[in-house]
């Protein structure tokens, strides 16, 4: 469950530049300390957003596919000059292992950089960003969004419906408890098709493709939006001229780059990392000030 978030309350457009940059230095920069603090940060994020414990479940999920990310790269990739050792006269190489490392944490990060942004960037959000420049793609991708945490919602209830009637899932042979998802399936379908009826005269009623129609929106770009805003630009900017000066590449074949500790390089890092814990320090800063405010009662 996600609790009351300071970072969610500031614009859309503050909040999409910020996601959206992140996931694209985790996209492409494949250098290991960027890569070790994008996960970092994100799982930071995340344990902020939804709690430690919540945080530990998902980390169950996402360590299979660490592994078989990680592992699956030395064993059909041979690339490298440095073996390892040999699995049927197939060298495992230091640097095919350590490149799928760098894949699986990259892969891992941007899992949980979505995670996040989809706790914080809701429908109307979206809709606030895009609805009057491409309203048709924004409303097709919000309803999209949607639709499978609602479709999962729905089983819940259908599931939980069907068990105070004493028809279980999970109990009786293979053929009874095919009949049960079917039947459950069934009820998701005709409710998934009543509900888009409902949609559409909802959308009719309130005039949604009508010339001159104007959109409503609750969100104020203010003072504090612009100051995190610039901030965001001035670390994104940062970032961009250090790949620029190759500072953030790394390369794993044929053989490991070294890792560049100047002062120079330094900065680029540094300026990565406030880049993705901007989130995290508001948060911080919010709990803090929340908790002082409590100790003056």
């Amino acid at each position: 469950m996600m609790k009351a978030s300071a970072f969610e309350s500031y614009h859309p457009i503050v909040l999409f530049i910020f996601f959206a940059s992140t996931i694209f230095f985790t996209m492409f920069l494949t250098h290991p300390i960027y890569l070790a603090i994008s996960l970092a940060a994100s799982a930071l994020l995340l344990s902020t957003l939804i709690g430690l414990k919540e945080l530990l479940k998902t980390t169950l999920y996402t360590m299979p596919i660490f592994l078989l990310i990680s592992i699956s790269n030395p064993v059909f990739s041979h690339r490298g000059v440095t073996p390892l050792f040999y699995i049927n006269y197939n060298p495992i190489t230091l640097e095919s292992t350590l490149y799928g490392l760098a894949m699986a944490t990259m892969i891992v990060s941007i899992m949980l950089w979505f995670r996040c942004y989809n706790l914080i960037m809701t429908s109307d959000k979206f809709i606030c960003i895009f609805g009057n420049t491409i309203p048709i793609l924004a409303l097709i991708i919000s309803i999209s969004l949607r639709l499978i945490p609602r479709l999962k919602d729905q089983i819940k209830r259908i599931s939980n419906s069907q068990r105070t009637l004493g028809m279980y899932t999970d109990t009786g042979n293979i053929l009874e408890k095919v009949k049960s998802r079917i039947r459950i399936l069934s009820i998701l379908i005709t409710w998934a098709l009543e509900n888009s009826i409902d949609t559409a005269d909802s959308m009719k009623a309130r005039g949604y493709g009508l010339k001159n129609r104007t959109t409503f929106s609750i969100f104020k770009f203010d003072k504090r939006d612009i100051v995190l805003l610039s901030i965001i630009l001035l670390l994104i900017l940062i970032n961009i001229i250090g790949e620029i000066q190759k500072y953030s590449s790394y390369h794993y074949y044929p053989y490991i780059s070294n890792i560049d500790l100047s002062l120079k390089a330094t900065f680029y890092y540094i300026s990565y990392l406030l880049l993705t814990i901007l989130p995290t320090i508001i948060e911080i800063k919010e709990d803090l000030k929340w908790q002082s405010l409590k100790s003056k009662i």
